[in-house]
């Protein structure tokens, strides 16, 4: 019966097909003991993957001793590695345990591609998927977080999803077959070992089937959690407005805004505390507050949400180009605001680009009366990310062209102008 409700579940999750190769991460425990022979017997072409992180002194070597035995009693081809664990882990500022998640996984992926294998599967089961879900009830969490661990991700399989620790214990005990254990699985050290040892039997004094109630409750969110995401895709294409540009007026039509806004901005690093903030400001109106995650900056601007990489403008090398027509030619460049038409003889050379400064004024074309660009960029409400991209285009001491805005109207063109001066900016961005 153990066999076929792993079988009935590794064809109901498509995890593999019956003519692959399958990669089982093999340690030595039950667990995966008890994958490595379920697979074997329903006729899987299996090679194993044995990890030695050094962590646990002799029961380290105890435990590649028992893999190597194992896999050749069962004539199943065994690779092995040797990890420093603790070193990499203090190389790299992380726990013991995320070095060693890093290390084998980045090793499987490995292995996986030299011998041609479909999959790596591991071997998670019901309890550990119900642990999962307990645990990141605890810190907190989304939909996500409350869907049990995932019986394939990419690679990755999980065949024994649908089985207990029990179940396995039994199966293994039916077939006479050994394993080690990991005598820290039996401290109460860890956060899920906590779990294990200390939540679990109290929920179970509650209710004996608690792993089987929580195991379906993941599995039901975890169909809800299809659905919204699907919803979630649907609205982020509602509210954007372009690339980096969201519409704050769309957001607020949605029916939950502040979920739309952590599915699109979440990902670039902003936090829920940041994203509550940033809910706000669009409720208030708070036109131009930023809000800052590592290298992304996100502007709340009058109608929209806009982020871009801190620093992202200053990486431009923008280039003028400037050329002299004949006057007649110039109709196909006075409506363009990608190019300047001046008198070329009002003009005095050379001309120099920057970027606008605090006291910069020009006449706009048409205007009479002079007008500071920082005024004219406030009544044309532009976004403080804009403002910080205009450049200004300089004869002498004197604008001629806020580019790709407005020309200066002294030197505009008239019916007296006999040679125009054609000038575009072109905004090529440095290789990064």
């Amino acid at each position: 019966m153990f066999g076929k409700k792993v079988i009935r579940y590794i064809e109901e999750k498509q995890l593999f097909g019956k003519n692959e190769r399958i990669l089982v991460a093999l340690s030595g425990g039950a667990d995966s003991v008890a994958l490595l022979r379920v697979l074997i017997h329903a006729g899987y072409v299996c090679e194993a993957a044995h990890c030695n992180f050094h962590l646990r002194g002799e029961e380290s070597v105890r435990d590649e001793n028992f893999v190597r035995k194992l896999t050749e009693q069962l004539s199943v081809p065994l690779h092995v590695t040797h990890f420093d664990t603790a070193g990499y882990a203090s190389s790299k500022g992380i726990s013991i345990e995320m070095a060693a998640r890093e290390l084998r996984y980045g090793w499987f992926e490995q292995v996986r591609r030299d011998i041609g294998a479909s999959v790596v599967a591991v071997a998670h089961h019901r309890d550990d998927s119900v642990e999962t879900f307990l645990l990141n009830l605890t810190r907190g969490t989304g939909i996500d977080g409350l869907r049990g661990i995932r019986p394939k991700n990419g690679v990755i399989v999980r065949p024994l999803l649908s089985v207990s620790r029990e179940e396995i214990l039994t199966y293994l005990s039916l077939l006479n077959q050994p394993y080690v254990t990991d005598s820290t699985n039996l401290e109460d050290e860890f956060t899920r070992n906590k779990l294990r040892l200390n939540l679990l039997p109290m929920l179970e004094s509650i209710n004996p089937s608690v792993k089987e109630a929580i195991a379906e409750t993941a599995r039901r969110l975890s169909d809800v959690a299809d659905v919204y995401h699907a919803a979630m895709a649907e609205a982020c294409v509602r509210v954007k407005v372009g690339e980096r540009r969201v519409s704050i007026s769309a957001l607020l039509r949605e029916t939950s805004p502040q979920a739309v806004l952590y599915e699109l901005f979440y990902p670039l690093g902003f936090n829920a505390s940041q994203l509550k903030d940033i809910y706000g400001a669009c409720l208030k109106g708070q036109s131009g507050k930023l809000f800052y995650a590592g290298d992304k900056v996100l502007l709340c601007d009058r109608s929209e949400l806009i982020w871009k990489q801190c620093g992202e403008w200053d990486e431009q090398s923008p280039v003028l180009h400037q050329e002299v027509i004949p006057a007649e030619s110039a109709p196909a460049f006075l409506r363009n605001p990608l190019y300047a038409c001046l008198d070329a003889d009002k003009v005095t050379l050379p001309l120099t680009l920057r970027k606008w400064q605090s006291g910069d004024r020009f006449v706009p074309y048409g205007m009479k009366g002079f007008k500071k660009v920082r005024d004219y960029m406030l009544d044309k409400k532009f976004s403080v990310f804009r403002k910080e991209e205009q450049y200004v285009v300089c004869s002498g001491g004197e604008i001629v062209w806020l580019v790709n805005e407005r020309t200066d109207n002294r030197y505009r063109v008239t019916t007296e102008t006999r040679r125009i001066l054609l000038l575009h900016v072109d905004f090529a961005t440095k290789d990064r």
